[in-house]
């Protein structure tokens, strides 16, 4: 898929931290912790081990560089550094969907190289869940993404039933749909329902007690399904959010969310 966007037009993660650089054995030795959300299998080949090393420590651009660089071996450490950067820290509306729509791309060549690759799915269903949010989700439903996005959820969790953040995605499909379709329409048309947004939080934070993001997607997501009858409940998922300690940068830039979604109460 070749070299991604200019540096230039990558901004700078802002909360470097020595603590999220994991040097020679270390990787190995932390990435079970590091990877305990996604369950991405240690990498064999040097060059896409420094590129999760890269990713970790916020140094996206050069990390989805790297990825590249190694080829297909490199593209799970490509995507998933280009989805966090994409997320939470480019600004430009076209540029996110952009790298979006090129990750999923991405996946698409993995998925026919390597169809029991999880994050091959899982990081399409990611890529393709942020670019319905930035063309709006239920533009992005009337276009067919919907099953596109459950499809690849599914199959992930059909390669692996204990994928948190895959079970935390799936959540958030399914709390977006009875969101933008009302709770009859949402079931009859993409089955989707409140009760199976909560039990894959559920699931989700069953395998990763305390993941940031895990909260913070089902504090969002009972506010949408059950508005304020459940604000209590999501501010207590904010708070144990923002009060964890991350180990590498993604997981920092989560906290910084859950906070500022704490000052914006």
């Amino acid at each position: 898929m070749g070299s991604t966007t200019a540096k230039s037009a990558w901004k700078r993660f802002p909360y470097a931290d020595r603590s999220f650089v994991y040097a020679g054995v270390a990787l190995k030795k932390h990435w079970e912790r590091l990877h305990r959300g996604d369950r991405e299998p240690y990498p064999a080949d040097p060059v896409v081990q420094e590129a999760w090393r890269l990713f970790h420590q916020g140094e996206f651009h050069a990390a989805c560089e790297a990825g590249l660089a190694a080829g297909i071996a490199g593209y799970n450490a490509a995507n998933k550094a280009a989805m966090i950067y994409a997320t939470y820290l480019e600004d430009d509306a076209r540029r996110k969907l952009d790298l979006f729509q090129a990750i999923s791309a991405r996946c698409d060549e993995l998925q026919r190289a390597q169809p029991e690759n999880v994050n091959g799915h899982y990081f399409q269903a990611y890529a393709l869940g942020r670019y319905s949010q930035g063309i709006s989700v239920l533009k992005a439903l009337t276009d067919g993404l919907g099953g596109r996005i459950k499809a690849a959820l599914e199959a992930s969790l059909r390669l692996d039933p204990k994928h948190a953040e895959a079970h935390t995605a799936l959540g958030a499909y399914h709390a977006e749909v009875v969101d933008k379709m009302g709770a009859m329409v949402a079931k009859l048309t993409y089955g989707a329902s409140r009760e199976l947004a909560v039990k894959h939080f559920e699931t989700a934070l069953k395998l990763t007690p305390d993941s940031a993001i895990a909260c913070i997607e089902y504090a969002n997501a009972l506010v949408m399904l059950f508005g304020d009858k459940r604000m209590d409940d999501a501010i207590d998922l904010y708070e144990k959010a923002a009060a964890t300690a991350p180990a590498e940068a993604m997981e920092k830039l989560d906290v910084e969310l859950a906070k500022s979604e704490l000052e914006d109460e």
